[in-house]
C-alpha cells in the first residue's frame, strides 16, 4: 500500500483542517518545505489539495502548486476546486499525475469519460466523499446519493482509481472506520485510496488488510500522532 502525505494549501500556506471547516485551520508553514520534509522522510508520493479552490477561488495557489510539482518531481494527486473539464485539463497539463474530481463528477459524470479519453484513465480519480453513507458535495454541505452507487458509476465511466474520504471522521484523529472502506473496495474493481481518520499504525495495518491501494495521512501526521516512518514500516 502506498502512503500519500497531505499537503493542503490555504492562502499560500500548508494547513490542516478539522471536518473541512476553514476556521479550524492549523498552519504548518510553506507548502514546498512541508512537501520536501515528507519526501526526505521516505515518501514517494504526495496528496495535494488546493483548499482555496475548494472554497471557490480555483486559480489561487496555482503558481505555488506548479512550483511544488516542478521541484519535487514525485507522483502527485491533486484536488480542490476543479469545477470544469478545462480546470482538470490545466492541472493535468501542468504535470500532476492524477486529478481528483468530486463535485464536478456528480454534476457532470460525462466529464470522466472525456478526460479519460484525452489523458488516460490512470490520471482521472473521482472523489467519493462519504457522509453517513451518502456522497457529500459542495464543500461537504450537501449530499447526493449512495456512495457505493456513485463509485460504481465512476468506474463504469472509465475512472482509473477512486479517492474515498470518510467525512464523518476526517480530521478528528480518532481512527478509520473500516466497514465502509471494505464495502467500497469489494464493490469496485479499481484502486481505492483512503483518506479520513488515519491516526495510528493499526489504521495503516487495517487498510492494508482491506486491500486499499493507498492511504492519505493528514492531521495525525502533522500533529505527530503517527510518524511517516511508522506508516511506511507498517506498509512493508
Amino acid at each position: 500500500m502506498k502512503i500519500f502525505p497531505a499537503v493542503d494549501i490555504l492562502g499560500g500556506r500548508c494547513v490542516q483542517l478539522v471536518q473541512g471547516k476553514r476556521e479550524s485551520a492549523t498552519v504548518y508553514g510553506d507548502p514546498l518545505s512541508c512537501a520536501t520534509r515528507w519526501l526526505n522522510e521516505g515518501a514517494t508520493a504526495l496528496h495535494v489539495v488546493n483548499l482555496d479552490g475548494a472554497f471557490g477561488a480555483s486559480s489561487k495557489n496555482a503558481e505555488l502548486i506548479a512550483d511544488v510539482i516542478r521541484k519535487t518531481g514525485v507522483e502527485i494527486e491533486l484536488g480542490g476546486g476543479i469545477r470544469s473539464v478545462d480546470d482538470a485539463r490545466r492541472w493535468l497539463e501542468t504535470g500532476v499525475d492524477r486529478v481528483i474530481i468530486s463535485t464536478l463528477a456528480t454534476q457532470d459524470p460525462g466529464c470522466i469519460r472525456i478526460l479519460c479519453r484525452e489523458f488516460g484513465s490512470e490520471r482521472i480519480m473521482p472523489g467519493v466523499d462519504a457522509k453517513g453513507g451518502q456522497v457529500a458535495v459542495h464543500g461537504w454541505q450537501e449530499t447526493c446519493g449512495d456512495y457505493l452507487d456513485w463509485a460504481k458509476r465512476f468506474e463504469e465511466l472509465g475512472a482509473g482509481s477512486l479517492l474515498y474520504t470518510n467525512v464523518d471522521v476526517e480530521g478528528l484523529q480518532q481512527g478509520v472506520r473500516f466497514e465502509p472502506v471494505k464495502r467500497l473496495i469489494d464493490h469496485v474493481g479499481i484502486p481505492v485510496v483512503v483518506a479520513g481518520g488515519v491516526s495510528a499504525r493499526s489504521d495503516v495495518a487495517g487498510l492494508c488488510r482491506t486491500g486499499a491501494f493507498g492511504a492519505v495521512l493528514g492531521s495525525a501526521l502533522y500533529s505527530g500522532k503517527i510518524t511517516l516512518h511508522e506508516a511506511l514500516e507498517e506498509c512493508r
